[in-house]
């Protein structure tokens, strides 16, 4: 089950969209399982608001400070500073999503016409793909990254991990990783965005994980999901949660997905040529062609289900991660490295340059670690 990678590279959330009760025909929880698995609903228009509450210091007060001097590193063309560049903008992106409240407008129109335009209070940023072309931009630097995605790839502009997840993109990933390690009930019926909905609730059957329960809001006439709210064990309010406020199921306008950077621009070209054909390579990773990503090892999973442990080895100096301000505000030495806990996630970094993280406590990592 995918359950640790899928909380910890998303941004997590909590408390944002309008629900309220709905009465709908009775249904079993494997009847709503499938309707959301039947959903076929691939264009449409909404606003997305998440905020998170995770036991994490509010860090967009230095995000900006800490991400523009090095996303304006970058040049207009290839090589390491455009890489750099695509990397501190991966980076800063998804630790500021971490903390704090943000709040999306979500254009799509089949998998590969896909728009998400994160709204800061100040600030925009955008994840647009159109076909093979994919763009990144980012209006508190004026930067952009541009990738033509490989004509194998099947990646939509989700995979890049510097936007809000739609709930829909996020639920398919609970529910295809739904197995004998879960229960499956059903919740009140409720509304979201003005939709009626079921509730369908994922909780773990293990108290190893810091996961109490996922409630998916499934829309009762397209199995749409409609919002995900994850809580920690032994607490009542969710500390994630991501859903829309409004939603409009019509196809947007062609012209939406059609991007061309502000002038002023730093663009960097980002070469996706060597990247796994998910599209999930050094966009995601932001790790520069030839350097870290080529000699890291591939993820390892220990264990399964709700508290499984994924373990990585990240290539290159660390010094850069470990002397970022954001890093410093969220993570705590620890013995043998440096963690992060969360209500929801643990991250724990090595001394010798491991990555472990899991839906599990930190004393748990520790113990892999030194297996």
């Amino acid at each position: 089950m995918a359950v640790p990678a899928v909380v910890a590279v998303v941004a997590v959330v909590g408390g944002v969209a309008t629900t309220a009760s709905a009465d709908l025909p009775e249904k079993t929880p494997q009847e709503v399982l499938a309707l959301a698995g039947a959903s076929d609903v691939t264009s449409f228009s909404g606003t997305v608001a998440q905020s998170s509450d995770l036991g994490l210091p509010d860090i967009s007060g230095i995000a900006g400070s800490a991400g523009g001097g090095s996303g304006s590193g970058g040049s207009s063309g290839s090589g390491s500073s455009g890489s750099d560049a695509a990397g501190a903008f991966d980076a800063t992106s998804a630790l500021e999503l971490l903390t704090g409240s943000h709040t999306a407008r979500v254009y799509a129109n089949g998998a590969d016409k896909v728009r998400v335009q994160v709204l800061d209070q100040l600030a925009e940023r955008d994840v647009v793909r159109n076909g093979d072309d994919l763009w990144l931009y980012d209006s508190n630097d004026s930067s952009a990254v541009h990738s033509t995605l490989p004509a194998e790839s099947d990646a939509a502009s989700s995979d890049v991990p510097t936007t809000i997840p739609t709930p829909d993109e996020l639920a398919a990933e609970f529910l295809s990783a739904v197995d004998p390690t879960t229960d499956v009930s059903l919740g009140a019926d409720t509304s979201v965005a003005g939709r009626s909905a079921y509730d369908l609730v994922l909780t773990p059957r293990t108290e190893a994980t810091l996961v109490g329960s996922v409630s998916i809001a499934v829309d009762s006439e397209t199995g749409m999901p409609l919002q995900v709210e994850v809580f920690a064990r032994g607490v009542s309010s969710p500390a994630f949660e991501v859903g829309f406020t409004d939603l409009s199921l019509d196809a947007p306008s062609a012209s939406l997905f059609d991007f061309t950077p502000p002038a002023g621009t730093d663009v960097t070209e980002k070469d996706l040529s060597g990247a796994g054909h998910d599209g999930t390579g050094p966009v995601a990773g932001g790790a520069a062609s030839g350097t870290g990503a080529a000699d890291a090892d591939k993820p390892v999973v220990t264990g399964e289900g709700w508290d499984a442990i994924v373990e990585t080895t990240i290539g290159g100096d660390l010094s850069d991660l470990t002397s970022n301000p954001l890093f410093a505000q969220l993570a705590a030495p620890v013995a043998g490295g440096s963690a992060l806990q969360t209500t929801l996630v643990s991250v724990l970094l090595t001394d010798d340059g491991r990555l472990l993280a899991g839906a599990v406590p930190i004393d748990a990592l520790q113990a892999a670690a030194a297996r």
